[in-house]
């Protein structure tokens, strides 16, 4: 009964947003550190980690101290063999703040999708908060586990569960289990978006062995064979992996499927792409022209990365042309053109999402004081 009430306290709070009048209560345990985590190839729009520790400072204010004493009583209802109700469940997991309470919630997950397996579909989804539970409190093993598992085959029937598992299995550098997680998604038929083709040939460029190097080439031509959109950053990394293969023909065909190459990566995989192919002088075009005073001044100028202008002076040494180099060289150190960072860290970094676009104003045509019509001549015309 304590379960229950407690549930019907805070059931409301969990189908509204978060309201801005939480933003001043203390955080809870483990959930200041999270604030802002660190993410690699997913922006903020598909991981939601914000909207759900937004969410969970919500509910523990709600709950007012309760956490421990309704997880107790969780578990003590598990024990019990009691049936799991859906709020409940999703209760629990906004009041998880430790490893120990999401122990709990996995034996909970197992046991409603036990009770549950013959669910309509549009029924509440859990898996992407239980992914986004184990992504605040680093738990990539175990979001692993739950989604490589057979006997959880169809709890987890989402894109967005294995898209939240994968780019936390990247961020910890776990790139055989995030294939191994990617090969689960495809034996169980769930569908690859953009951002898992994005993800995969993340995961296969970091692997870099010759079996990633076949499963990226494959699901690069599969992709493209059935018409779908393939993001530019997918393209990118699929060309590095190549040219870490020693495999220029191909690098060079993949980069050719790029529709626009403007931004600094492409810029930068182009010259390196000339480079390799012996075409120095159109490679240094590139780098002058990135100077250009044509640009206006409000416009960021294009930056290298010094391994590859240092590639490129490697490549010009002894030849007529490397003078030439070390002037557009020595002017784009002057103008800050040239960046230390490496092509890998502009590879691996997060997308800034969707922009949020401003409310369009719409003109009032009913009068607030008599809820008429407006009869103004401005109006009428």
């Amino acid at each position: 009964m304590a379960l229950r009430r407690l549930g019907k306290c805070c059931r409301s709070l969990l189908h509204e947003s978060s309201k801005p009048a939480f933003c001043g209560v203390f955080l809870p345990a483990g959930l200041e550190r999270c604030l802002g985590a660190k993410r690699y190839l997913l922006s903020e729009d598909v991981v939601k980690l914000h909207d759900f520790q937004q969410k969970k400072l919500a509910v523990a204010h709600l709950a007012g101290g309760a956490e421990g004493s309704f997880i107790d009583l969780f578990t003590q209802k598990l024990k019990r063999k009691e049936l799991i109700l859906r709020d409940e469940l999703k209760l629990l997991l906004h009041l998880c703040q430790s490893s120990d309470d999401v122990l709990i919630a996995k034996d909970a997950i197992y046991r409603y999708h036990s009770e549950n397996r013959n669910l309509m579909q549009g029924d509440f989804k859990f898996g992407p908060l239980f992914m986004r539970l184990c992504y605040e409190l680093s738990l990539e093993s175990m979001a692993a586990a739950a989604l490589t598992d057979e006997s959880m085959k169809g709890f987890f029937n989402e894109t967005t569960s294995f898209n939240i598992a994968v780019d936390m299995l990247f961020l910890k550098d776990s790139f055989d289990t995030a294939l191994e997680v990617l090969k689960t998604m495809r034996d169980q038929g769930i569908s690859f978006n953009k951002d898992t083709v994005t993800l995969a040939t993340g995961t296969c460029y970091k692997l870099n062995t010759a079996e990633s190097y076949r499963i990226c080439t494959t699901l690069i031509e599969e992709q493209q064979s059935k018409g779908n959109f393939i993001p530019r950053h997918a393209y990118c990394f699929a060309v590095a992996l190549a040219l870490r293969r020693s495999d220029l023909q191909k690098a060079q065909m993949l980069f050719s499927h790029i529709m626009n190459t403007d931004n600094r990566l492409c810029q930068n995989f182009k010259v390196v792409l000339l480079v390799m192919s012996g075409a120095v002088p159109e490679a240094l075009s590139i780098l002058s022209a990135s100077m250009s005073p044509k640009r206006p001044y409000f416009v960021k100028k294009p930056d290298f990365s010094q391994e590859v202008v240092d590639l490129l002076r490697l490549r010009s040494e002894g030849k007529p042309i490397q003078k030439n180099i070390e002037e557009i060289v020595t002017q784009l150190e002057q103008c800050d053109q040239v960046t230390q960072q490496t092509l890998d860290d502009m590879l691996c970094h997060t997308p800034t999402g969707k922009r949020k676009l401003a409310p369009i104003i719409k003109e009032r045509s009913i009068s607030r004081r008599t809820l008429k019509p407006l009869n103004s001549a401005l109006i009428s015309e």
